[in-house]
């Protein structure tokens, strides 16, 4: 065939495409391997209590954070960092055979944060919250046209993420992390008193939904003593706001004569709170020793490792060990579980316990009338791929969103390697493994 004619026909192709093609950018199979040529686990060897499977819906996503899957079934992401100029992608399983075959990109911010409510999508940067307009079947309806709703978070080197969570009352609650592990003066084991980043950072912001172009003095601090939440949600049962602290360290680096390593590895814990409007959860000045089951005073202001404080700060509701880093909150408002998990939360896990020399896991929390109802337990395990005492090669996923599909499924993404994961119960989920078994 002659090379011109060739040419001409590609360029062409290339025009149809363009032109065809709605706002954002569309990928029928992902461009970018596996990180290093790592042989990633399959989903069959992830650990799931009997009855339920997981399956492999999408690889190779890139740093995929948190997500929210719509009414119909589209799958969004967000991205910490860009992926061909894009931040958010819609992936869409076309032909149902349980494995996405399109995707869509869109966004040129990378961040953590995405919601969908009341007809809208909700995403956020490190530093600004946007909204995008869904139509009926929850598709965003201009992609390259969002609304700014909030600008000029503060925003340094370090826990940039801008977790987000929609009410039902026209009010969108973000994460702003402590950028100091314990407000200590730099150099020094020394706490700040009054800790100063308390005015700007280490809580939870609340701006309305309904306006646009929001500065951070627009905002209302919502709650405080928070060091760095990235797993958040709002449940609709309790009509209140969920998160999941990460817990701050060093404590045998500036304070040896007080905690030795182990101690250090083993505390301080993770914890959720229900917050409401003036909460204070007491970061920098106390912390919560799970292995106690109190509130100490921190070392910085004051403390040795047993005295008790914060009688003023807001209890934890659960404890989980030290450094798992929980990333990822969902409330399961689902049928298709068995009874024991709805309306009980589950926890995705981004780190791992010396502890319990367990990571990189889904974990889940039983509540009963709003209030959690039993011990927490690991719900999906081994996504590391590796063992954790000994280990035999690289993690291979770090857990990091969660999402619920209107099926019932559980959605998990893997921010190291971009695995997209769908835990399923029973019969709901075998056409999916099967097509993922045959590739």
């Amino acid at each position: 065939m002659n090379k011109y004619f060739l040419i001409t026909r590609y360029l062409l192709a290339g025009v149809v495409a363009i032109c065809t093609m709605s706002a954002g950018s569309f990928d029928k199979k992902p461009k970018h391997p596996v990180p290093n040529g790592n042989k990633l686990i399959p989903a069959s060897e992830l650990k799931v209590p009997i009855g339920f499977s997981a399956a492999v819906v999408a690889e190779e996503l890139g740093p995929a954070r948190h997500i929210v899957v719509s009414k119909t079934g589209d799958i969004y992401v967000k991205l910490a960092k860009l992926r061909d100029g894009k931040g958010i992608y819609r992936l869409r399983d076309t032909n149902k055979d349980g494995v996405i075959d399109e995707q869509m990109g869109f966004g040129d911010y990378p961040g953590t944060g995405i919601y969908i409510r009341n007809g809208y999508l909700y995403t956020s940067s490190n530093s600004s919250i946007y909204r995008y307009k869904l139509n009926e079947k929850e598709e965003v309806i201009n992609p390259d046209q969002p609304e700014l709703l909030v600008s000029g978070l503060r925003l340094k080197t370090r826990d940039q993420s801008k977790s987000i969570a929609v009410d039902n009352q026209n009010n969108v609650y973000v994460n702003i992390a402590s950028d100091n592990d314990a407000c200590r003066e730099a150099g020094t084991g020394k706490g700040l008193m009054p800790c100063p980043l308390l005015d700007s950072a280490a809580g939870i912001w609340q701006f309305k939904t309904n306006v646009s172009n929001q500065s951070f003095a627009d905002g209302v601090r919502y709650a405080t003593g928070l060091k760095n939440v990235v797993g958040l949600d709002w449940n609709s049962k309790t009509n209140s706001l969920f998160v999941l602290q990460h817990g701050r360290g060093q404590f045998h680096d500036f304070y040896p004569q007080y905690y030795t390593a182990k101690q250090s590895a083993e505390l301080p814990a993770e914890t959720m709170y229900e917050i409401h409007k003036g909460d204070d959860a007491g970061w920098p000045y106390v912390y919560y020793d799970h292995i106690q089951k109190k509130k100490i005073v921190a070392p910085e202001y004051g403390g040795d490792g047993k005295k008790t404080g914060g009688e003023k700060t807001i209890d934890p509701i659960a404890a989980f060990p030290a450094h798992l880093g929980p990333n990822g909150l969902l409330f399961y408002t689902g049928t298709a579980f068995p009874e024991k998990y709805r309306n009980g939360a589950f926890i995705a896990f981004h780190g791992q316990s010396a502890e319990l020399h367990k990571g990189y896991m889904v974990a889940f929390v039983p509540f009963k009338s709003g209030k959690p109802s039993g011990k927490w337990e690991i719900f999906a395990d081994n996504f590391a791929g590796t063992d954790l005492v000994k280990p035999t090669g690289p993690v291979q996923h770090r857990p990091c969103g969660l999402a619920q599909g209107p099926d019932g499924a559980l959605y998990v993404t893997d921010d190291l390697n971009g695995t997209l994961f769908r835990i399923a119960y029973k019969g709901t989920a075998a056409k999916a493994t099967a097509a993922v078994n045959k590739k």
